[in-house]
């Protein structure tokens, strides 16, 4: 029951971040936006997100996860209801800007919560059920949320959204407790009472992750595979397979379902296949070198037919759950009590690249613009795409170099450092 309160809140993080790709062409309208001016209000959210990160781990570890969700819940709904009111570009950009501050505590608050209800041997499986949380999120913001915006208009789908979640954000207050303790319960067994933090523990642990290779590596690799996933999923996805394809809006978020349909099955199942056999590093260079090789066809080909562009979202999706490996292996080498600053120090790297790459996909879609216009929204052009794709791919090169990098340095003396925390 407290985790599915943080889940509805955390389901709903995924939903405005990634409604983008739904509303694109509208947005573009309503706002007369350039596509690097739609990749910046899009990316605003992400921007945010990404510097909020580790403030957001020293919260949840100072005050804890129940009042840090509960706030950022308010906060987040508060943004949604603003940018369905807004009629300017400006306002807009502050809306989704608050979106994303009330929503960049959600994620690691529900981790933090996850360390105190769950033991350690569970925590990879807990981290996946959380992104496949997401992945429904991510999957009620295409089709169905296209439904909603063709029957009652975006304004209206996000001003009741954010109306539903301020209640929401109150019930996170009124029901969540941090431990099985403050909840009245046992402890569980293998996961002692978290205490909270001093202000110089904080600036220690801190220290200690941001001086971790490890912690780097990881946050690269996040940012070219999450980047990548929430830009085309969130964003340049729907324009993509519409103007290349032809077809409506509401059949091309079919597309972007399956990449979060794909979000959904794969991170709890291949969290929990890893917890069985005790590996990480072998499936996330699998995980990299498949992702990179569907994004390389569709750079390369530019149009392939639509069944392999859905096949390639879903597979895409499915393989978020092996780099969701890398949340345990930053958590096993840093002290369980400080696990909110852990996770924070790598979980803004997503965001930092779901910020910078659809600025940087829109700026070369514009480059290569032919002054078509329709319905206000600008039409762009299959070399832009195909280049959009290659940006792509070369960030899936990046991480899978990051990969044989962590595989390389996981050897016993870095198990050492996590079984020593």
């Amino acid at each position: 029951m407290l985790f599915a309160v943080l889940a509805a809140v955390f389901l709903a993080v995924n939903v405005y971040r990634l409604s983008t790709a739904v509303i694109a062409e509208p947005l573009m309208a309503a706002f007369d936006t350039t596509g690097a001016q739609l990749g910046t209000l899009h990316a605003t959210f992400f921007y945010v997100y990404a510097v909020m990160q580790i403030p957001t781990g020293i919260l949840v570890d100072r005050v804890g996860p129940r009042r840090t969700a509960a706030v950022g819940a308010f906060v987040m709904n508060l943004g949604a209801i603003w940018f369905a009111l807004t009629g300017s570009y400006t306002g807009a950009l502050a809306a989704r800007l608050l979106i994303g501050l009330g929503g960049s505590v959600i994620f690691v608050s529900m981790l933090r919560f996850c360390a105190s209800w769950y033991r350690s041997e569970e925590f990879a499986t807990m981290s996946g059920v959380c992104f496949a949380v997401g992945g429904v999120g991510g999957i009620l913001a295409t089709t169905p949320f296209a439904l909603a915006v063709e029957a009652a208009g975006w304004r209206e789908t996000l001003l009741a959204l954010g109306a539903v979640g301020l209640v929401v954000s109150a019930l996170t207050y009124a029901l969540v407790r941090d431990s099985p303790e403050r909840a009245g319960l046992r402890s569980i067994e293998g996961v002692p009472e978290q205490a909270r933090l001093t202000m110089g523990e904080v600036r220690t642990y801190t220290r200690r992750a941001l001086a971790d290779r490890s912690v780097w590596v990881v946050s690269l690799l996040l940012f070219c595979t999450g980047g990548v996933n929430l830009t085309l999923f969130g964003l340049w996805g729907v324009p993509y397979v519409v103007q290349t394809y032809g077809t409506t809006v509401t059949v091309a978020s079919v597309v972007t379902l399956l990449g979060g349909l794909g979000s959904v099955l794969g991170p709890p199942a291949i969290g929990w296949l890893s917890d069985r056999v005790g590996e990480r590093t072998q499936f996330i260079i699998v995980g990299c070198l498949v992702f990179t090789l569907g994004l390389a066809l569709i750079a390369v080909i530019g149009d392939p037919p639509l069944p392999v562009v859905g096949l390639v979202f879903f597979i895409n999706g499915v393989l978020l759950g092996t780099f969701v490996l890398t949340y345990p292996m930053v958590k096993e080498r840093h002290p369980s009590r400080a696990s909110g600053i852990s996770l924070g120090s790598v979980n803004g790297a997503s965001f930092l690249g779901a910020a910078l790459l659809p600025t940087v996909m829109g700026r070369t879609l514009d480059a290569y613009w032919t002054g078509e216009v329709v319905g206000g929204a600008r039409v762009y052009t299959a070399t832009g795409y195909r280049l959009a794709f290659a940006i792509a791919t070369l960030c899936g090169v990046i991480a899978v170099a990051c990969a044989v990098w962590l595989h390389l340095q996981s050897g016993p003396d870095d198990r050492e450092v996590g079984g020593s925390a």
